[in-house]
C-alpha cells in the first residue's frame, strides 16, 4: 500500500477486545458485513487508534448498524445524511477520528449529494461504502449500483437503469483517495490503514456479499478459483500484474486507454506494463472504469494524493477572524435593530 503519507496521530495500545461492544451482532447469517466489521476491529489496534477519540457515523441500511458494534462513540443517523453529521462532528472537534459507514443505497441515492459534498470539501474522515448492489434492509429492491437486468421486487422484469460506479463517482466528486477491496479480502486491513493515514476524505468501496438478496454477485472475482484472473491488486511503485504475473495492464498510447497484455517469462517491462503511481489521477480514472470481464477488477489503493483538508481551512479562517477580538455575546445579539416588547406591543 502507499507509504507516501505517514500517520502522525498519537498511538494508543488496544486489542481487538477493546473495540468490541456487548451488543449482539445481528446481520443475516453469512452476511459479508460480519467480515468487514471484524476487519475494522482488527485494524483499529494496528492504527494505534483511541476508542475515546473515535467516532463512527452511519446512515440507514444494513451496514448502518455498524456503530452499535464498535466500542467507540457513534451516531446512527438518518437516510443519506451521515456525511452532514460527520462534518459537524469533525468541525466541532477536529482531533477526532471520524469514520462514515454507508451503503450503495444510503450513500448514492438519497445521500448522493451529501457524499459528493463531503468529498469535494475534503473533510478528514474515512468513508467506507459497502456495495452489495441491492437494497438489503428493505427486502431486496434494486439499488443505484444494481446491474442492468437485475430482477428484484421493484424491477420484476429487470432493471433498465444504468448502474452508478461508486469509485468513479467519488473521483468525479473530487476525492483525493480511492480504495477498493471486498469483504473477505485479506488485503482489506491494508486498504483501511492507507485510508486512515491519508489526510482528507478517504473513500473506500467494499464489495459486500448479500447472501439473501444478491448472493455471490461478485463471485466472478472474489471466489478463490477466480482470484488469479479476476483480481488486480495494485501497489504504489509496482507493475500492474495479475494471473500470477502472466498478464498485465498497459496503456494503448494511440487510443489512450488501458489494455491487457501478456507477460512472457516475467519480463513485464518488455510488455510495457504500467507501474502504479497512486498520485496519477488519470490512470485512477481508467482503473475504476475498466469493464470487468474484459479486465480484472482493480483493487487496493487506486489513488492517494492528499491536499489540505476542509476542517483545517475552517479552523484557520476562524482563528484569523477572531484574532484581536474579545467575545461579547450580548453585543452580538443586540447589534442592529432591537425591539422592546410592552403591553401595547413591540416597538423599535
Amino acid at each position: 500500500m502507499n507509504d507516501m503519507t505517514t500517520m502522525t496521530k498519537p498511538r494508543v495500545e488496544t486489542t481487538l477486545k477493546d473495540w468490541e461492544t456487548d451488543q449482539e451482532v445481528r446481520w443475516c447469517p453469512g452476511c459479508g458485513d460480519y467480515a468487514i466489521l471484524k476487519a475494522v476491529q482488527r485494524t483499529l489496534p494496528m492504527l494505534g487508534a483511541d476508542p475515546k477519540n473515535t467516532v463512527f457515523v452511519s446512515g440507514i441500511g444494513c451496514s448502518s448498524r455498524f456503530p452499535y458494534y464498535v466500542e467507540s462513540y457513534g451516531f446512527h443517523t438518518i437516510h443519506g445524511r451521515a456525511p452532514a453529521v460527520a462534518t459537524g462532528v469533525k468541525l466541532a472537534n477536529p482531533d477526532l477520528d471520524v469514520w462514515i459507514i454507508t451503503g450503495d443505497g444510503d450513500g448514492l441515492s438519497i445521500g448522493g449529494n451529501h457524499t459528493m459534498h463531503i468529498l469535494r470539501r475534503n473533510l478528514d474522515c474515512q468513508i467506507l461504502l459497502f456495495n452489495n448492489e441491492i437494497y438489503g434492509l428493505t427486502k431486496g429492491q434494486y439499488s443505484p449500483t444494481s446491474r442492468e437486468g437485475t430482477r428484484t421486487p421493484s424491477s420484476p422484469t429487470g432493471s433498465i437503469d444504468h448502474p452508478a460506479k461508486p469509485a468513479a463517482f467519488a473521483l468525479g466528486s473530487g476525492a483525493r483517495f480511492i480504495g477498493r477491496a471486498f469483504d473477505i479480502a485479506k488485503q482489506l486491513p491494508d486498504v483501511l490503514k492507507a485510508a486512515y493515514a491519508h489526510k482528507g476524505a478517504a473513500f473506500v468501496e467494499i464489495f459486500q456479499n448479500c447472501i439473501v438478496y444478491n448472493k455471490d454477485v461478485f463471485a466472478d472475482f472474489t471466489e478463490k478459483k477466480n482470484a488469479d484472473d479476476g483480481q488486480l491488486w495494485v501497489e504504489h511503485g509496482k507493475p500492474m500484474l495479475f494471473a500470477k504475473g502472466t498478464k498485465g495492464i498497459a496503456l494503448d498510447r494511440i487510443a489512450l486507454k488501458l489494455k491487457v497484455v501478456d507477460v512472457a517469462d516475467g519480463d513485464w517491462q518488455a510488455a510495457d506494463v504500467i507501474v502504479h503511481d497512486v498520485t496519477n489521477r488519470s490512470v485512477a480514472h481508467m482503473l475504476v472504469e475498466m469493464p470487468f470481464g474484459a479486465f480484472p477488477m482493480a483493487l487496493g489503493v487506486l489513488y492517494d494524493d492528499p491536499t489540505p483538508s476542509f476542517e483545517e481551512a475552517v479552523v484557520e479562517q476562524n482563528a484569523r477572524l477572531a484574532a484581536g477580538k474579545t467575545p461579547d455575546l450580548q453585543k452580538l445579539v443586540s447589534q442592529g435593530q432591537t425591539w422592546t416588547v410592552t403591553k401595547d406591543g413591540p416597538s423599535l
